[in-house]
């Protein structure tokens, strides 16, 4: 026997015993992804983790035990609600001020990066701040003194102003509906340290009575992106059940099936389809037939 021929049936059974250990999992299994965060019911782009929706929302959005999450560089804020129809979701800061309760606040910031835009009927309130603060320069024009004046009376004649150690009814020249001449939208930032404010508050809808601030709508609407459908990848896994996401160094687009199955197309069965446990079988089982194939050649 040729010393060619004496290596093939070792070459061959190397392949056998280590047949896909170099071959990495297409898309990784991600058991994480559901339909619904509390109850908020999730649909692309959102996503419950990374890998779950579309990748630019999944940098932004996580489910974390239950409770959908929107992170930027000064905080993680609550979803409270999320509308499908109008593009728009409300967050909630746990430190934004409202008719009820006041306190010390934390700056809000929207990065450039990101495809939500605050909307231009949200209405943000400087409070407590000092009569130095920049805006109250004249000739800043940061302060909306017309209607937002009565905005600022509403929320001074709140008992939860003693929280920022004002008296209810206090004079409302320390307070400022902040409307600055640039448009309001990604990139928006809110730095109470450097306007020398207390606290903020944000409102979104009068609740059907301007006069009472207890029924006002608190909370930061924001509109997202929807031009992510770009084909009708996302919608034929949901049609089929599955769920829209991502996976590879790519973040290439994945369907993440309800039996733990991911594919590139659907789950129908269409489409390159991978699972970590069928990977594990198919192991295990050329493992055994490499030993056997080698205790064969024992006795060739």
């Amino acid at each position: 026997m040729s010393f060619p021929t004496k290596i093939f049936p070792f070459f061959l059974l190397f392949l056998l015993i280590h047949p896909l250990q170099a071959v990495p999992s297409i898309i990784p299994l991600n058991g994480s992804c559901t339909d619904k965060c509390g109850s908020i019911v999730l649909k692309y782009p959102f996503g419950s983790g990374f890998g779950c929706g579309h990748p630019t929302f999944s940098r932004f959005i996580k489910c974390t035990y239950g409770v959908l999450q929107f992170s930027t560089g000064t905080g993680i804020y609550t979803i409270s609600t999320l509308d499908y129809t109008t593009n728009t979701l409300v967050l909630t800061d746990p430190f934004m001020s409202t008719c009820s309760s006041m306190q010390n606040s934390g700056s809000f910031n929207l990065d450039r990066s990101t495809p939500f835009s605050i909307m231009k009927e949200n209405i943000f309130v400087l409070l407590g701040c000092s009569t130095t603060s920049a805006v109250f320069d004249p000739k800043q024009d940061l302060c909306n003194t017309g209607s937002g004046s009565n905005v600022c009376r509403g929320l001074y004649s709140c008992k939860g102003v003693t929280g920022i150690g004002l008296e209810p009814n206090a004079p409302i020249s320390t307070c400022c509906v902040y409307d600055p001449p640039v448009l309001i939208g990604s990139g928006y930032g809110l730095n109470l340290p450097r306007l020398q404010c207390s606290s903020y508050s944000s409102i979104y809808g009068f609740g059907g009575d301007e006069g009472d601030p207890m029924k006002w709508q608190y909370g930061i609407s924001l509109q997202y992106n929807n031009s992510y459908f770009t084909d009708n990848s996302c919608k034929n896994c949901e049609d089929s059940g599955g769920i829209c996401g991502f996976s590879g160094s790519d973040e290439s687009f994945a369907c993440i099936c309800r039996n733990g199955v991911n594919t590139t197309i659907n789950c129908f069965g269409r489409g390159y389809a991978w699972s970590g446990t069928w990977r594990h079988k198919i192991q295990t089982e050329m493992s055994i037939g490499g030993i056997l194939f080698f205790w064969m050649m024992l006795f060739i």
